[in-house]
């Protein structure tokens, strides 16, 4: 049985400001390019042609399309030696607007090909966000040839103009291990409940043996639907998130490594979570809703489904929303993948996010520093110029107030006395751990990603570098600290 259908006042009024830019209707999709150009960006009077990847603000190891606005990254799912990372894309404009979804795929987390638009808009709507499955048991019936079936549910986001048409959900399969998709000609498979419900998560939940749906309905309000075949869903039950906004994720993770005790997360679009138990129709939290992620640009985030038991991974990508990059033929980036983990704490159990380990093939140049002390005044980096890096900073604040980390003029602080580390007027609450401090930071030409005392505490930035500024300081403040160990090491493009 489907969900009831009815009409969702104000959906274009709060889409609009959700998206904070102004819709315009798509053009003809029949003109659209087969897939964005690799040509270099056009030279003008006054500046030469660049190639494409290597643009001055261009990310040298961040998922950016080849051109033109993204946002969610949507349909993360692994299959036959590939990593899918479909994302919400603008083929024809640099800003917000036509959302269709754009198609990459990577063997290895790091090194991604842009392949064609995957799911284009119709007459019910443009193509908002969603997730990816792999039909294992051909439960949908879908499957025609020797390959597993790849399903997409994604939104219709309807039609901003008039409410006769609101937002429902909807699938798209493969056959061809997502070269092509082909909707399905029963499209809605949900219809309309709610206000701008949204962002399908879908997975196989073995133990109850059905598909699972988590639906965003509106501010605070979530719902688990549940199917045998992903045509047909209903209702499991409702989610309570106070203030829980879009994007929702939900998956379970085994708590320490002990497979025998796990745990459910359910994540909203800014990254807050609440830890529970999952029986099949119910989510039960356990915890209140917490925080891992602290920074400005990290949003609408998603795990990646399939991954093989053999990985045992839950691998996360998100979208670094708000960052800027003028004068570039693209607009925004995504985070790098991390890996989540469960881990018991002093407060309980908490979710840890650190780089996926495929980060350190990037490696070239290292600079250590092993059992030194950090005087006031001293700075073990100066001679280190770049803009591509990842550094493993282990350190005892010993005597110092404070200990700050400067890259390119982007100041990282960890307070001692109030036990926070912070940047600009984002602060994180963070214990030292047996009096140690750990910082593993990600440095991009236009992003730094922070990852404290083993990811208990993460904090991700954009920022637009001066061209004339790629100093590096490590500094303590206020009195000497104790390096145990720090590692610079220098990072190659994944353009090279």
């Amino acid at each position: 049985m489907r969900t009831s259908r009815f009409v969702a006042l104000g959906v274009a009024i709060f889409l609009l400001a959700a998206a904070g830019s102004t819709w315009a209707p798509c053009p003809a999709w029949a003109d659209q390019p087969a897939a964005d150009s690799d040509a270099p960006a056009a030279a003008t009077e006054t500046k030469p042609a660049v190639a494409a990847y290597h643009e001055a603000l261009r990310p040298q190891f961040h998922f950016t399309p080849r051109k033109n606005w993204t946002n969610d990254p949507n349909g993360l799912v692994y299959y036959d030696g590939e990593y899918h990372l479909f994302f919400q894309h603008n083929p024809h404009g640099i800003n917000w607007g036509n959302m269709t979804w754009g198609h990459a795929v990577s063997k290895d987390l790091v090194h991604w090909q842009q392949l064609e638009h995957a799911i284009l808009p119709d007459e019910l709507g443009t193509i908002f966000s969603g997730s990816a499955v792999v039909d294992e048991n051909n439960t949908a019936g879908f499957q025609t040839g020797e390959h597993k079936v790849i399903v997409a549910a994604y939104t219709y986001a309807g039609d901003f103009g008039t409410p006769k048409r609101p937002f429902t959900q909807a699938i798209a399969y493969s056959n061809d291990r997502g070269r092509t998709f082909t909707k399905f000609e029963g499209n809605p498979v949900v219809d309309h409940i709610l206000a701008a419900n949204r962002d399908p998560k879908v997975f196989w939940h073995a133990a109850s043996g059905k598909w699972i749906m988590a639906l965003y309905l509106d501010v605070g309000k979530f719902v688990l639907l549940g199917s045998p075949d992903l045509k047909e869903w209903t209702k499991l039950s409702d989610v309570a998130f106070p203030k829980g906004h879009e994007c929702p994720e939900f998956f379970e993770l085994p708590v320490d490594g002990n497979a025998d005790d796990t745990r459910w997360v359910f994540w909203e679009g800014g990254g807050r979570h609440l830890i529970g138990r999952f029986d099949g129709t119910t989510f039960t939290p356990e915890s209140e809703v917490l925080r891992s992620e602290w920074g400005t640009n990290c949003y609408a985030g998603q795990t990646w489904n399939n991954v093989p038991d053999d990985d045992g991974r839950r691998i996360f990508i998100a979208w670094m929303r708000g960052g800027q990059y003028p004068e570039m033929p693209f607009n925004q980036q995504m985070t790098v993948p991390r890996e989540f983990t469960l881990r018991t704490t002093h407060d309980g159990v908490r979710l840890f996010a650190m780089p996926v380990a495929e980060i350190e093939q990037l490696r070239e140049q290292r600079h250590e520093w092993k059992s030194e002390p950090l005087a006031v005044g001293e700075n073990p980096l100066a001679d280190i110029k770049g803009d591509l890096f990842d550094i493993d900073l282990a350190i005892r604040p010993g005597e110092a107030e404070s200990i700050e980390l400067d890259i390119r003029g982007q100041k990282i602080r960890y307070d001692v006395a109030k036990g926070e580390l912070s940047r600009r007027d984002r602060v994180a609450p963070l214990p030292l751990d047996d009096g140690l401090l750990t910082l593993r930071v990600l440095v991009d030409r236009t992003s730094i990603e922070v990852f404290a005392n083993g990811g208990r505490v993460v904090m991700s930035y954009c920022f637009v570098p001066a061209a004339d500024n790629k100093s590096l300081s490590l500094t303590a403040r206020g009195g000497s600290a104790q390096i145990e160990s720090l590692d610079v090491y220098e990072l190659r493009s994944i353009w090279e």
